[in-house]
């Protein structure tokens, strides 16, 4: 090599010229004379040999990329996304023009100049690379295309020559705008992520139309290498290409100075968590693809289909939040469980840092409720360190929850100190709380009572934490809130709401049973005696229950069940059914009651109202039973008018006036507590919209002495119905024709009071066989 003193050796200096422009010039004449000759040996190559074997364009010309199933609520807001290439196909003139530039600021400025080879481009890199700057590539979009499509990653001359050649072939068939569209739908740009319009949704959860300059810069900068240069990956490096990109538009004059430094300065806000769609409505996304999948099997990940549901966006976050807020309260009446796992820390702090991280790593996130491991704790303060590597102090109200695990005398599997794992929760800018994960279920589903269409499903905590979903796979005893449809029953047989039923101990020997003996109970142990019917139900009487079906039959009570949409296999004829012991879904439920709200008429709750294909183009359409269609009437109007008048009862003056708390006079339903407090619900209406909420073990078991569905699930279902209900306009129920008002209360017109059935006081007959005793001992509200 050439030294820094060789000035006093002449004879080298002539030999090896030192000036830039000798050097450029020497290597521009040897450049063109070997292009020269390379552009000869391809041409020949080509026309002989390669052009002839190119592959067919109908992939491109014909384009129609791997398109993932999409979900959607009612109101266009995507709720769910299957399929390994996460793509939104749009046309090039729907994609906005800051995006097609930044494009082509980084990847191809003169596309529309050249003929598929950039041969300036290619001496300018070749130029670039010689001065020592970053290597520069010279690859077209055209190229890149039909490397894409058509070639493997190989570097290689004979790969090379093939790539030219294709995208001279390319370009004869495809116009500009058509290889720039493929362009921008194909590439892979991370996070599972193809196309720019999915990585806007992914990264920014924008639409493509909506991104900024600074934004679109990001985006550009992707291609080149997706997994380093993502800002979820690596946010600093994303930034660095970023900010490359933002100087080359202002220097081929895409942006004016003034965008690029708003740009330049812009914070980018990213979406980390990439799967986080614009809902919690995981369990209907799943749902729906169940039911896609059924009908286009493996097509069903890849033609785009859209699938468009009938939840909408304010009623399905309504409900979510009443559910996770209501498991949240349980939590906070019963006792700390202890921390959830233990560490020991490193003294050492990266140390100690690397191994939180990697603990913690183990734990996911619950929506708002964090894991974290705690670094030092006593009775008033508890410091902690998140996932993210941000410290906490809880101090006061924050602790209250886990006071008895801070003390030194606390068991040493509850006890909080340093490495514990622990549960928090942010209660607003400054404070926090320890909490923990529940481990009792819930559910929640709202539907029309029109149609069916349901409004929210909400079929468990946490989607993540399990998949089971409660609303639609969870058989559970109904408990006092299946009583309504044995009222019902009653209303065919020449009851009314005025029958006087006595409310007085009921109890059979073990020969009367053939097993052993029993003693049904109201649920506070309290008997009142002679009392109507619509009494009974308004206070959830036991006694008077299992007299009216003994009175009916519990085979016709059974029978008279399915007309609702029960499975009779699930609710045998036995008197145990007046007490709501058999099993049910609240999906069932919801169909169930919406049969009181609208009249009469059974309809069926459905998810999906449309799947269109990627175009547009409608494939199917939901033909849902309407209330109002004779064909699907299950019980009469009257009927239907006499069980609400009751069930509004229940909410103004029995065990559901937590509801009043709405301030509405258009609102019915029934709680629900089964033996042994196992399960808890509530089943309520306004004329227009069915609601249930359910909480329960999914190993069953006591939910606790005092807890009730009134206290339990009504809660959730005032939550959710205080949000769900705030346009709907109050409404009164007219008396159907073919009823009589005797002394405020509704008779059927045929079966005035004087022909009635007045009073019931009789021992019932045991039906039950042998193994049903078992089943029913106990309190049941």
């Amino acid at each position: 090599m050439t030294s820094d003193n060789s000035a006093s050796a002449p004879k080298k200096k002539l030999r090896l010229p030192k000036s830039l422009a000798a050097r450029i010039t020497i290597y521009l004449v040897g450049l063109t004379a070997g292009l020269v000759l390379v552009g000869a040996l391809v041409v020949g190559f080509a026309m002989t040999v390669a052009y002839p074997n190119l592959p067919s364009l109908d992939q491109l010309t014909d384009y129609r990329p791997k398109m993932p199933l999409r979900i959607f609520s009612a109101d266009n807001v995507l709720i769910g996304e299957f399929g390994e290439e996460r793509r939104n196909m749009v046309r090039i003139k729907e994609i906005p023009d800051v995006m097609k530039k930044a494009v082509l600021a980084i990847e191809d400025d003169r596309f529309y100049d050249h003929g598929g080879v950039d041969y300036l481009g290619i001496l300018r890199a070749s130029l670039h690379n010689l001065t020592g700057g970053a290597k520069q590539g010279a690859s077209t979009i055209t190229q890149q295309v039909a490397r894409n499509f058509f070639l493997t990653s190989e570097q290689t001359f004979k790969r090379k020559i093939y790539e030219v050649l294709l995208a001279w072939k390319i370009e004869q068939k495809l116009t500009k705008d058509q290889i720039l569209e493929i362009y921008m739908n194909q590439i892979y740009l991370g996070q599972r992520a193809f196309g720019f319009s999915s990585a806007a949704q992914i990264y920014f959860g924008k639409k493509l139309q909506d991104i900024s300059i600074a934004e679109a810069a990001m985006l550009a900068g992707l291609p080149k290498a997706p997994s380093a240069n993502n800002p979820v990956a690596n946010p600093a490096r994303a930034k660095v290409r970023q900010q490359y990109i933002l100087q080359r538009m202002r220097h081929l004059g895409y942006i004016t100075d003034e965008q690029f430094e708003k740009a330049k300065n812009e914070v980018v806000k990213i979406k980390t968590d990439s799967g986080e769609f614009g809902i919690h409505a995981e369990y209907v996304a799943e749902m729906a693809r169940m039911l896609v999948y059924e009908q286009y099997k493996e097509e069903t990940y890849t033609r785009g289909l859209n699938v468009y549901t009938t939840i909408t966006k304010a009623d399905q976050e309504a409900a979510y939040q009443a559910v996770r807020r209501g498991v949240m309260d349980y939590e906070k009446r019963h006792s700390y469980r202890g921390p959830e796992a233990y560490m020991d820390i490193p003294a050492e702090k990266d140390a100690a840092a690397d191994a939180i991280e990697t603990e913690l790593a183990e734990y996911a996130e619950s929506d708002d409720i964090l894991p974290a491991v705690v670094l030092e704790a006593s009775p008033k303060l508890v410091r902690a360190v998140l996932s993210s590597g941000e410290e906490i102090s809880i101090s006061g109200n924050g602790l209250s929850f886990v006071s008895s695990a801070l003390g030194s005398n606390a068991a040493q599997n509850r006890q909080i100190k340093r490495g514990s794992i622990v549960r928090v929760l942010q209660q607003d800018e400054k404070h926090w709380t320890v909490t923990q994960m529940p481990q009792v279920e819930s559910a929640f589903v709202s539907a029309s009572t029109s149609d069916g269409a349901i409004r929210a499903l909400v079929g468990g905590f946490d989607y993540n934490r399990s998949k089971f979903n409660h609303v639609t796979q969870a058989w559970r005893q109904p408990g006092s809130s299946f009583k309504p449809f044995i009222y019902s029953a009653s209303l065919e047989k020449g009851l009314s709401p005025s029958t006087v039923i006595n409310d007085s101990p009921l109890s059979f020997s073990s020969g009367q049973t053939g097993g052993q003996a029993w003693e049904p109970k109201n649920y506070d142990g309290k008997y009142d005696g002679p009392m109507t019917m619509r009494r009974g139900l308004t206070k959830s009487k036991n006694m008077i229950s299992i007299r009216i079906l003994n009175k009916i039959g519990a085979q016709y009570g059974q029978e008279y069940a399915t007309r609702f949409g029960f499975d009779a296999d699930k609710n045998p004829p036995y008197l145990t059914l007046a007490l709501g012991a058999g099993s049910v879904t609240p999906l069932q439920m919801a169909a169930a009651y919406a049969v009181f709200a609208n009249g009469g008429y059974k309809i069926n709750p459905y998810i999906i109202s449309r799947i269109t294909n990627a175009d547009g183009k409608v494939l199917s359409q939901a033909q849902p039973d309407k209330a109002g269609d004779a064909a699907v009437r299950v019980i009469d109007e009257r009927n239907a008018f006499m069980m609400d008048s009751m069930l509004k009862d229940v909410v103004k003056q029995g065990t559901a006036t937590k509801a009043l708390s709405l301030n509405r006079t258009d609102l019915a339903g029934k709680t629900g507590t089964t033996n042994d407090s196992f399960d808890a619900w509530f089943a309520g209406y306004h004329p227009k919209l069915v609601g249930i909420a359910w909480i329960g073990f999914d190993q069953p078991k006591n939910l606790g002495s005092r807890e009730t569905g009134g206290g339990l699930a009504l809660p959730i279902w005032i939550s959710y119905m205080q949000k769900a209900l705030k346009d709907y306009p109050m409404e009164q129920r007219a008396m159907p024709e073919g009823l009589v008002n005797v002394n405020g209360d509704f008779f059927y017109a045929e079966n005035p009071p004087a022909t009635g059935v007045r009073s019931l006081g009789v021992e019932p007959a045991w039906p039950y066989p042998e193994n049903e005793a078992d089943s029913i001992k106990g309190e049941v509200l």
